[in-house]
């Protein structure tokens, strides 16, 4: 019953809000001085509920905005791990590149070297 009646609490209130506002968009360039004036001295909209009245998230709801929170999290942990892994990579890449330099280097030494010696 108790997330039933809060969504339907929360319906009347999304509506009634809807059709005043309208209803004020609409008669506001038919509106009086007076009718304004009494509009600037409304309270703000935003004053805190009172505890009694404060919509109480279930265990659900509290479990599912930890789950999307930790969600996030690793998602953002995933790319950052997928970014160094392409980095890593790449650094491989450039290892194999410079061992492949010395090794011919060794090779064209090595060359020499039997040249060097097959000749004396």
């Amino acid at each position: 019953m108790g997330d039933n009646y809060k969504k339907n609490v929360r319906e009347i209130s999304n509506a009634w809000n809807q059709t005043h506002r309208i209803k004020r968009f609409t008669a506001s360039p038919l509106t009086t001085p007076e009718y304004g004036w009494c509009w600037g001295q409304r309270v703000n909209d935003n004053i805190p509920v009172p505890k009694h009245l404060q919509v109480i998230p279930s265990e659900l709801e509290i479990i599912k905005q930890d789950f999307e929170k930790r969600n996030l999290e690793l998602g953002k942990k995933i790319k950052q791990l997928e970014e160094e892994k392409m980095q890593l990579g790449l650094d491989v890449d450039v290892q194999k590149l410079e061992v492949e330099k010395l090794r011919k280097r060794k090779n064209k030494a090595k060359e020499d070297l039997d040249r060097s010696c097959a000749c004396r």
